[in-house]
């Protein structure tokens, strides 16, 4: 398990990190999203010991991470600019990564080079965008680490590629009990990947939570009233938000499926039917609860 404990970065007089505590289980994907400016590189860079923290520690698998070579072995950072050597191949990088890395896997490295089409000989200064990213995550997941950070990983790449290196991540978690963290601002590109999500504001972290919980502790419902329901009817009910366009209602309640459709069976609706959540809506929900402004969060 990796441990962050009331970690505090300072850069001059700018508080990045403000006492963020943050757990991650064995075998679990978090998604660490906010703003640009919200300290989600600056983490990740705590978490896998490149910075040292005024305050706190990093702990993974109790140890901690500054200064502990033993562990970093197993701790591996993808940058949102990555970092190849001058001039190299990425048979140059591989020898490298060996050398760091004791489990670097050669039949990942060989499957994920025909998987992405790349060119080990030619120079990684010569690939594109995309190509860079793509040699990245080559690299990052055939060195095997227990430990993956990700900084906006899947930007650059196309739809396609994106999807399979989600799905590359899945069996990695699933087979080495591998943990990731993935920082990014786009809750679109990890909500179907993770199991829970962080929320950094301003250094702070706004809350932890996972996905599953969330998703089954609001509902969205759309229904249709018998005319003499007032809003008074509702007053009972745990809504966050109501929205009428014509005779349709639209609701985000907090409470389980089975306690909402008991309470709405007493308003007798001629229509009633409970829609999936995105990510977005639950956090756009969550968020106008606690008084913040969704989007000023996520920029």
């Amino acid at each position: 398990m990796l441990r962050i404990e009331s970690v505090t970065k300072n850069f001059a007089d700018v508080r990045s990190l403000d006492r963020v505590s943050i757990s991650v289980p064995d075998g679990a994907i978090l998604g660490l999203i906010g703003s640009n400016g919200s300290g989600k590189s600056t983490l990740l860079r705590v978490m896998c010991g490149v910075i040292l923290p005024e305050e706190g520690t990093v702990l993974a698998d109790g140890f901690r991470v500054w200064e502990n070579p033993d562990v970093k072995k197993d701790i591996l950072y993808l940058s949102d600019e990555p970092f190849f050597l001058p001039h190299a191949s990425l048979s140059d990088m591989r020898a490298m990564y060996k050398s760091v890395y004791p489990a670097f896997s050669d039949e990942k490295y060989a499957q994920l080079l025909h998987a992405f089409g790349l060119d080990e000989k030619r120079r990684i200064q010569t690939f594109s965008k995309g190509m860079q990213k793509q040699a990245s995550v080559l690299l990052g997941l055939s060195a095997a680490p227990k430990y993956l950070f990700c900084d906006e990983t899947f930007d650059g790449l196309d739809p396609v590629m994106r999807q399979y290196v989600k799905s590359v991540f899945a069996e990695e978690v699933a087979e080495r009990r591998m943990s990731v963290v993935i920082a990014s601002h786009n809750l679109r590109e990890i909500e179907d990947i993770c199991d829970s999500v962080a929320l950094l504001h301003r250094g702070k972290l706004l809350f932890q939570r996972g996905l599953d919980d969330m998703k089954l502790s609001l509902q969205k419902i759309q229904a249709i009233f018998p005319e003499n329901v007032g809003e008074d009817a509702f007053a009972s009910l745990p809504l966050l938000s109501r929205e009428k366009r014509g005779s349709m209602v639209t609701l985000v309640a907090r409470g389980t499926r089975e306690e909402l459709e008991t309470a709405l069976s007493a308003l007798h609706p001629t229509f009633c039917e409970f829609i999936p959540l995105t990510l977005e809506e639950i956090f756009i929900s969550e968020m106008g609860d606690k008084g913040y402004d969704f989007a000023e969060l996520i920029g």
